[in-house]
């Protein structure tokens, strides 16, 4: 077959016909569902606050952070001349929500690596099973430049490409407002009849009676009196309608209540924030939320969305980024969950105690974790020294046998 191109037009149409026989079918691109932006900016500003390292597994098992790699910089604190690690990485995923693909371009190597946001819309990927670029079954990356007008022909293993959950090829991932697009579409009209209602002042329909026989123009003149009336376009009436003598107005009034429009409202946030994996509570919805398990939330949103979203960026750059000598030798890139994760100060407190008492955080790395300095001799562990070994248990009443 040769080199045959794997972008939205080719891999999408199985997604259409599906979302056809869903009955998700659409109206156009245009979103004006406040909802769905505010689950894009909980994502991305979820990943872009996550402080992202290269880690390193010791000879001795343990873990512990590289800050020598070459690459620690570039994930952390700066991915490119122009663009901090927050903001490029919360860029990368709104691209990866919105479009259901992000792509970051690895150029340069060594000290002059850098990390580039590519435009989705702008990026084709191909499959070249001939091998005719030189290898059989590679996948390229075609950057077609907005600025430059220039294309450029990626190889696969410089370019980070991560996608959303829904894939049926796992090429290409499959964005959310095309998952939501028949409810996106019923909020937007919601939207628009109630924007309708406030351009009117909320003056529904009305039914107007009149005697006599008026021809088409004068009929409708008599009503377009009466609406400037009823409309407020008269600047020297405000409050008062006009109805000449023998005629009648009678309202066809809209009452959202009766007509659940709340109600559909909040199902359909809900609905859109469900595809993202957002909970309730965080588009401020706290009908069966509290502080008390504001904690308990957190915990779900990380498990339940989270973790699957920040285990891709973590394989992907791992693999992507880092060198396979560096693989082999036990580095690897972590993002910092505890930062979400992190309780109130009494709880951090307790924990840290409990920990540094139990010998499993020494006094200066509990100090650490709350961003104090070191202090001399706290770099060994303690621990409560009644403990013993399980081997150990009972020897004291060994009638003072040596064992």
């Amino acid at each position: 077959m040769g080199i045959f191109k794997r972008n939205k037009s080719a891999t999408m149409v199985s997604q259409e016909r599906l979302l056809d026989f869903l009955g998700i079918t659409g109206r156009g691109e245009a979103i004006n569902e406040v909802t769905y932006f505010a689950c894009l900016k909980i994502l991305s500003e979820a990943v872009g606050k996550l402080p992202l390292k290269v880690m390193k597994i010791t000879e001795d098992g343990g873990v512990e952070k590289a800050t020598d790699h070459q690459d620690y910089r570039l994930l952390s604190i700066r991915p490119n001349p122009y663009m901090t690690a927050t903001h490029f990485w919360s860029t990368t995923e709104y691209n990866r929500s919105h479009h259901g693909n992000a792509y970051v371009w690895i150029r340069g190597s060594g000290k002059d690596k850098s990390l580039w946001v590519l435009p989705p819309d702008n990026v084709q990927v191909w499959v070249d099973d001939k091998g005719i670029w030189n290898k059989k079954n590679a996948i390229w990356y075609i950057f077609n430049s907005p600025s430059t007008g220039k294309s450029y022909r990626i190889p696969y293993d410089s370019v980070m490409h991560f996608k959303t959950s829904s894939s049926f090829d796992g090429i290409l991932g499959m964005s959310v407002r095309d998952k939501l697009r028949m409810s996106i579409d019923a909020s937007n009209t919601a939207q628009e009849m109630l924007n309708g209602l406030y351009k009117s002042g909320f003056t529904a329909k009305a039914v107007l009676q009149y005697t006599g026989n008026l021809n088409d123009d004068l009929a409708k003149k008599f009503t377009e009196n009466i609406e400037n009336y009823a409309t407020g376009k008269i600047d020297t009436v405000k409050s008062i309608i006009p109805i000449p003598l023998g005629s009648s107005l009678s309202p066809l009034n809209v009452n959202l209540a009766d007509n659940q429009f709340l109600d559909l409202k909040k199902y359909s946030a809900l609905q859109i924030a469900a595809a993202f994996g957002i909970k309730p509570n965080q588009i401020n919805d706290y009908e069966k939320a509290s502080y008390a398990a504001s904690e308990q939330q957190q915990l779900a949103f990380y498990v339940d969305t989270l973790l699957y979203i920040l285990k891709q960026y973590e394989e992907e750059i791992t693999t992507k980024l880092l060198s396979k000598e560096d693989v082999v030798n036990g580095y690897y890139a972590k993002f910092n969950v505890a930062v979400i994760l992190r309780a109130d100060f009494k709880t951090q407190l307790e924990a840290m105690a409990s920990a540094v008492q139990n010998a499993i955080y020494t006094p200066n790395e509990a100090r650490a974790y709350l961003d104090k300095k070191a202090l001399p001799g706290g770099d060994n562990l303690i621990c409560n020294g009644n403990m013993m070994p399980l081997v150990l248990a009972g020897a004291q009443y060994g009638g003072g046998e040596k064992e």
